[in-house]
């Protein structure tokens, strides 16, 4: 997985935490070679060092992840209804979900609910997670 290099520094909107609270007011958001490193009010953002980019978001709505809320793991290459069918061994569909999972973190998700997998491997990739 290739990841952004450099810093960014998202500022002057109103952040969504996802945490359930209200917007946050005046905040920003710090990223650092691809990952977020600070996510609240801007008067408490880090030093940066010269060369971030800065974003302007003019008062609009800051999220610092995506949500997913309905992800099949183990769907892949769906283009009719029969392709949801078992055709593949677990192991090889497990793999797959897995790749479906980072495809899903690189793509900006940051969290996920699972719509179902077969085999149950979306129970079984989450108890995986030792982070």
């Amino acid at each position: 997985m290739r990841t952004a290099t450099g810093a960014t520094l998202i500022s002057n909107g109103q952040m969504i935490d996802g945490n359930g609270g209200p917007p946050l007011e005046n905040a920003s958001v710090l990223i650092r070679d691809g990952r977020i490193v600070f996510a609240g009010s801007t008067h408490e953002v880090p030093r940066t060092e010269p060369g971030t980019s800065q974003i302007d978001a003019r008062g609009g709505t800051i999220m610092p992840g995506l949500v997913e809320a309905h992800f099949h793991p183990t769907y892949f290459n769906v283009a009719a209804l029969e392709d949801l069918d078992i055709k593949y061994p677990v192991e090889y569909v497990t793999l797959l979900a897995a790749a479906n999972a980072k495809l899903a973190l690189e793509c900006g998700y940051t969290s996920a609910r699972s719509g179902g997998s077969l085999f149950n491997i979306d129970f079984w990739l989450k108890k995986s997670d030792r982070s």
